[in-house]
């Protein structure tokens, strides 16, 4: 596959700029991947009605973190966007970050946080043309500074949705129902759709739930350089599946039930971890797997999905779960459906409307 077989043309104003009222109250397409067949409804509860008693929901349990960080340079006072992507060694309070604008950051630079300047880091590599390692200057615990570093950061929404700044709504927006292990950069998408009134009703239809965690870094999102996908390296990004998921997923799907992965960082976990033998297996470490069409999956049965962006390597693991044609072909529909009425067309991004994809 080549890059030039993701681009679609993306009005600005089908990005979604807000969140449904509801967490559950977005538009729902369902694509039959094996008939060809789309379907358009008008709630993300009517997902319900495709799964039965054991079937089992995969969720990815990563939180956001207040990653964004304004800072400025010592001596001229440059403000400096700081983005933190991971951290490299608790003790040392190394820190691989992106650094905007990067032209005026050099190794050995100092830049200092807070209004009172109370922390201070110091550039000590360059990983990439906008990466850097940063020191942390710091006497403490690491749990204390954990605490002081996150409390002079923001939530990192993409601009292109919020162009702002960030609201305590927001915040609440932008993490899943589910959220419980701090790693993450952006949110797992796909899984914002659920509620917990959504969440009850599953539960007494007897659908049964797993949790796994890959904390989403920029991978996902950065842009592709080469025009051969082979070619293409994501950044590795850490999960981690516990037993006890694997077990309950391992059942139904030896069980002839449904396994569903919600949104592309569980199928990266899943595909990540399966053996040989067809069977999930205890992980944790780290994952830069790329998954684009074409592609044999080994786990999920169904897939939810967000409408993502061209070119992105979301599009791209989705169109290799439903298959290329069909899903290029449901995403020109998205944008001629009711395209002329606001209230309820397609809307895109991560915010937008949801998609269910069915292997049957």
């Amino acid at each position: 596959m080549k890059l030039q077989q993701f681009k679609y043309k993306l009005p600005e104003d089908r990005i979604a700029k807000e969140p449904t009222p509801f967490r559950d109250d977005c538009r729902l397409m369902v694509i039959h991947a094996k008939k060809g067949v789309i379907e358009h409804h008008e709630s993300f509860r009517d997902v319900l009605n495709y799964f039965d008693e054991k079937d089992v929901f995969v969720f990815n349990d990563t939180k956001v973190f207040p990653a964004r960080l304004y800072g400025n340079k010592e001596k001229t006072g440059a403000k400096i966007e700081v983005f933190l992507l991971r951290e490299l060694n608790k003790d040392m309070r190394l820190w691989d970050v992106l650094v905007d604008p990067a032209r005026k950051i050099r190794i050995g630079n100092k830049l200092y946080f807070g209004e009172d300047e109370s922390l201070v880091a110091e550039v000590i590599d360059n990983t990439t043309s906008r990466g850097r390692t940063l020191r942390f200057l710091f006497d403490g615990t690491h749990d204390e500074f954990k605490r002081a570093l996150f409390a002079l950061g923001e939530t990192p929404i993409p601009k292109q949705i919020i162009k702002r700044d960030v609201m305590p709504e927001d915040v609440e927006n932008f993490q899943t129902i589910f959220a419980e292990k701090e790693g993450a950069v952006t949110a797992p998408t796909a899984g914002l759709h659920f509620s917990p009134q959504l969440m009850k009703m599953m539960e007494i239809k007897g659908v049964d739930f797993a949790f796994v965690t890959l904390h989403c870094g920029l991978s996902n999102f950065r842009e592709i350089d080469v025009e051969d996908l082979t070619k293409h390296k994501m950044d590795s990004e850490e999960m981690h599946i516990e037993q006890q998921a694997c077990d309950i997923i391992n059942k139904a799907h030896l069980d002839g039930h449904k396994v569903v992965a919600v949104g592309t960082t569980v199928q990266r976990v899943l595909e990540t971890s399966v053996s040989t033998d067809g069977q999930l297996k205890e992980f944790h470490g780290w994952t830069n797997r790329f998954i684009f069409p074409p592609y044999d999956f080994h786990m999920a049965d169904a897939m939810i999905a967000n409408f993502y962006m061209p070119y992105s390597t979301l599009l791209m693991l989705t169109a290799a779960f439903g298959g290329y044609d069909l899903i290029m072909k449901a995403y020109k529909e998205a944008l001629r459906y009711n395209e002329n009425d606001e209230d309820k067309r397609y809307r895109f991004g991560p915010y937008g409307d949801a998609m269910l994809i069915l292997n049957d």
